[in-house]
């Protein structure tokens, strides 16, 4: 009774009242959207915390490597993102036929949306095995400190979601639900899902990671960053999907597995980060230090 009085009397916000406009910047032909610019500040910030991390004792890679390794993360996100997407939820991106025949160009529409946080983390896991081999560092400890610095693009990101109006949660009537009139054919009062997952993918998780890094000797155990990463936005993905309205092309798959593709596929995500967090203590050592003149 409470609930339904609750719902009839609250007058839910609408999108277009925030006025929140999804280009930042229009120059002719030129837009610059903020999805372009949360991509760009998760970088560069990324970058930024990243040069302050190596500075501590115990770093496993010099500021030279961190400087080479910002174009290799650039690349990783972005093809890894796309990838992962097309992958884990449309496939028909890779091939898909139109009147005239055979088209495939579709992938590299990045404008038009679809990007993996799965995929995304895979091109710079790969890109990370690229840079660490070739410099001879160590793997799962450089993994440990990009996990750190992974927190302000996922936040950055799903701030972008939400002025795209774009990711919506489920119908619902709490007071603080928002009708995405011009996204949501329906117009229902839904959760604002992104600001759920930017909370606790982003801003829990970034949190977490402090303090492990600087409070703790956390860093000196090779996975235990990683894994708390992957535990940390696994549990927190998972947990938002019950909130978080799958894609319309995936709504039938939810339905038959009982969980959203999300939900599936983070769930390998955190039994490994679970591994490496409770196997951490056993590979714990003094590090060599990556000088940096190295």
């Amino acid at each position: 009774m409470i609930f339904t009085l609750l719902s009839t009397s609250t007058e839910f916000v609408r999108f277009e009242e925030l006025g929140l406009s999804k280009t930042l910047l229009e120059i002719g032909w030129f837009q610059l959207r903020w999805y372009s610019l949360a991509y760009l500040a998760g970088i560069l910030i990324g970058y930024w915390y990243l040069t302050r991390l190596i500075k501590q004792p115990g770093a496993p890679l010099a500021q030279r490597h961190a400087d080479d390794f910002i174009l290799f993360a650039t690349f990783g996100v972005i093809a890894g993102g796309r990838l992962g997407y097309a992958l884990f939820y449309k496939p028909d991106l890779f091939i898909r036929f139109d009147g005239e025949g055979l088209i495939s160009y579709q992938l590299l529409r990045l404008h038009d949306g679809g990007m993996s946080l799965h995929g995304g983390v895979l091109g710079v896991m790969i890109a990370i095995w690229y840079m660490t081999r070739k410099e001879n560092l160590s793997y799962l400890r450089f993994c440990d400190y990009i996990a750190c610095v992974i927190p302000f693009g996922l936040l950055f990101g799903r701030l972008a979601n939400f002025i795209n109006g774009e990711l919506w949660g489920r119908p619902t009537d709490v007071p603080w639900a928002i009708i995405f009139t011009d996204t949501d054919p329906a117009a229902l009062p839904r959760h604002p899902s992104q600001l759920y997952e930017a909370a606790s993918e982003g801003l829990l998780m970034m949190f977490i990671l402090y303090i492990l890094f600087w409070h703790t000797r956390a860093r000196y155990k090779p996975g235990m960053l990683f894994g708390t990463a992957a535990v940390v936005y696994g549990i927190s993905r998972f947990t938002i999907e019950f909130f978080r309205n799958p894609d319309s092309h995936l709504i039938e798959f939810a339905e038959r597995t009982g969980l959203s593709m999300g939900q599936w596929l983070t769930v390998p995500m955190v039994l490994v980060g679970l591994y490496f967090v409770i196997t951490a203590a056993s590979r714990e050592k003094q590090p060599p230090i990556a000088t940096q003149a190295a």
